[in-house]
């Protein structure tokens, strides 16, 4: 029997409840990993309320760990026992040990942590497809990073500025917009007290950005097309405050022929060689130093309810883990 946190029905956060499971010995393809550490991501309260649904009820929630390799299943080859390892994969994570297909495992490198990896894995390897494959950020662009001081702003804006972009963020409070300006945010604009759009084209002169990177979803996305010069694109890679629905593509024409795309991490690391590439420039660039990944809340796995809350009510900056 293994601690883990399961939700039997979907709801808020009251429904994770703290329990012990069974846990089998690890079938063909899969490790044995036992967690060290364990990644909080806002697609975890998506899971968790039924936004998006999980195979079935009940199930073990959360997306990314980190730990250490105890067994093998049949067929495994290259992973040993002992190896540390991290991955992302759709359910699961919020437990003590657990097996893992190891087709989504990657080994960590000397000078990633297990913490570091268990908090950047998800959010790095989201930020590496934003910013390389969703749209290509080249020297010079103006970008607009929404929830600049969240987990994944942090990363980005560190990332994009050490591309040559000129990062704008947008953020919550002065406390957030100073933490965004510490991590490579050129600019920050309170959008509680700003109007962003008109911010935008001030900051940029009128010519406006290339990119709009929008986690926020159905209360940003018509003003972040107002943010985009001509021929610029929008990537809406979350829903924090709900889904984007019928969104009229006749809005594109008028505001200068614009791109919007909405990807998802899993089409981007469906091949096991485009998952290690990812990974591979993710862990560079932080065991370089280019991007440190900052962790601001820790918590044991039995909090994983208080956690979901502060998540949810944005009082949360960085990365938050959990340990069992």
């Amino acid at each position: 029997m293994v601690a883990a946190v399961r939700v039997h029905q979907y709801g808020g956060p009251e429904v994770l409840t703290y329990e012990e499971v069974d846990l089998p010995a690890p079938g063909p393809g899969e490790l044995r990993v036992r967690q060290t550490a364990i990644g909080v991501n806002y697609i975890d309260t998506y899971f968790r309320s039924g936004h998006y649904q999980a195979p079935s009820l009940p199930f073990i929630a959360g997306n990314e760990a980190a730990g250490e390799v105890t067994a093998l299943g049949e067929g495994v080859t290259g992973f040993s026992v002992g190896d540390r390892v991290a991955y992302v994969t759709a359910l699961g994570c919020y437990t003590a040990e657990r097996n893992v297909p190891a087709a989504v495992a990657v080994k960590l490198p000397e000078g990633v942590s297990d913490e570091t990896a268990a908090a950047m894995m998800l959010k790095g390897m989201t930020v590496e497809y934003l910013l390389h494959r969703s749209y290509k950020v080249r020297k010079g662009d103006a970008i607009l990073v929404h929830a600049a001081a969240g987990g994944v702003g942090l990363i980005l804006s560190q990332w994009a500025k050490h591309l040559g972009a000129t990062v704008i963020g947008t953020a919550g409070s002065e406390a957030k917009a100073e933490l965004a300006r510490q991590n490579g945010c050129d600019h920050v604009i309170l959008y509680r007290q700003e109007n962003f759009v008109d911010r935008v084209r001030e900051i940029t002169g009128g010519e406006k950005c290339a990119v709009v990177y929008d986690g926020i979803g159905k209360d940003t996305v018509v003003q972040s097309l107002d943010c985009l010069k001509p021929l610029g694109t929008l990537v809406n890679f979350g829903s924090a405050s709900g889904p984007v629905e019928n969104f009229n593509l006749g809005l594109l024409a008028p505001k200068g022929s614009l791109y919007v795309t909405r990807p998802t991490l899993n089409t981007f690391t469906a091949k096991r060689e485009w998952l290690e590439e990812i990974a591979k420039n993710l862990f560079d660039v932080v065991a370089s130093g280019v991007v440190k990944i900052t962790i601001n809340k820790r918590a044991k796995l039995a909090e994983a309810a208080d956690v979901h809350r502060a998540l949810e009510g944005r009082e949360t900056t960085g990365a938050t883990i959990m340990t069992p």
